[in-house]
C-alpha cells in the first residue's frame, strides 16, 4: 500500500509553540490525537514522527493491510531548513512528492480561512521554499491556514513570530481541528471533494 506523508510546519520547541508560523504543528498534533498515536524523536530524519494508518471510512487509527500508512512529521529543525527533514523521511519512507501533504500558515488568507490546493508558488514562505529546494519540486498539496496579514506597519516575519491574540484561542483550537478534517478528507475524498467543502 501507499504511504503518505503529512508534514506540519513551525519552529522547534515551548518559545514558538504559541506562534502563528507553528499552526502546521498544531494540526498534526491534533491528527495524532485522533489516530491515539505519539511522536517520537527520529534522530536520522531531524524530525518528530508519528506512524498511523487511515481507515476507509477517512479517520485515522486504521487497522489491518489494506488501511494506507501515514506518517506524521514535525521538523527538529528551524522553518527555513524545514525541507532537510523533509526530504530525508520522503526517501526513507519511499514517498513521492505527490504523497506529500504539507500544512502551514498562510498571510494571504485571512483568519478563518482554509485552502487545499496542488502544487503553485511559495508566496514568500521559507518553509515551502525550503521543501521545494530539497526534493526538486513544488508538486505536492498545502493545507493553508489563514492567519491574515499583520496589521499597520507590522513586519510580516515579527507577525508570524507571534502569538494569536488570547481572545482567538477558542477559535484557534476549532480551525485546527477544522484543518485536521480537511487533511483527512483530501486524502479519503481527494482534492476536488475536499476543495468543494473546505475552501472558503
Amino acid at each position: 500500500m501507499s504511504t503518505w506523508l503529512l508534514v506540519g510546519l513551525g519552529n522547534p520547541g515551548p518559545t514558538y509553540a504559541s506562534h502563528r508560523h507553528n499552526v502546521g504543528y498544531r494540526v498534526v498534533d491534533e491528527l495524532a490525537r485522533r489516530a491515539g498515536v505519539r511522536f517520537t524523536g527520529a534522530g536520522q530524519l531531524r524530525a518528530d514522527v508519528a506512524q498511523t494508518r487511515l481507515t476507509a471510512t477517512g479517520g485515522m487509527g486504521g487497522l489491518g493491510a489494506e488501511a494506507e500508512q501515514v506518517v506524521l512529521l514535525k521538523s527538529r529543525t528551524f522553518m527555513n531548513e524545514s525541507g532537510i527533514a523533509v526530504g530525508k523521511a520522503a526517501g526513507y519512507y519511499r514517498v513521492p512528492a505527490e504523497q506529500l501533504v504539507v500544512v502551514h500558515d498562510e498571510l494571504d488568507l485571512d483568519f478563518g480561512r482554509i485552502r487545499l490546493k496542488f502544487g503553485g508558488g511559495d508566496n514568500g514562505h521559507n518553509g515551502l521554499k525550503s521543501i521545494r529546494r530539497s526534493l526538486g519540486t513544488g508538486d505536492f498539496f498545502r493545507a493553508r491556514f489563514g492567519v491574515g496579514r499583520p496589521p499597520g506597519r507590522q513586519e510580516p516575519a515579527d507577525y508570524v513570530l507571534s502569538p494569536f491574540p488570547a481572545a482567538l484561542a477558542e477559535d484557534v483550537a476549532v480551525e485546527v481541528s477544522r484543518c485536521a478534517d480537511a487533511v483527512e478528507a483530501l486524502l479519503t475524498l481527494g482534492l476536488d471533494e475536499a476543495q468543494s467543502r473546505f475552501n472558503s
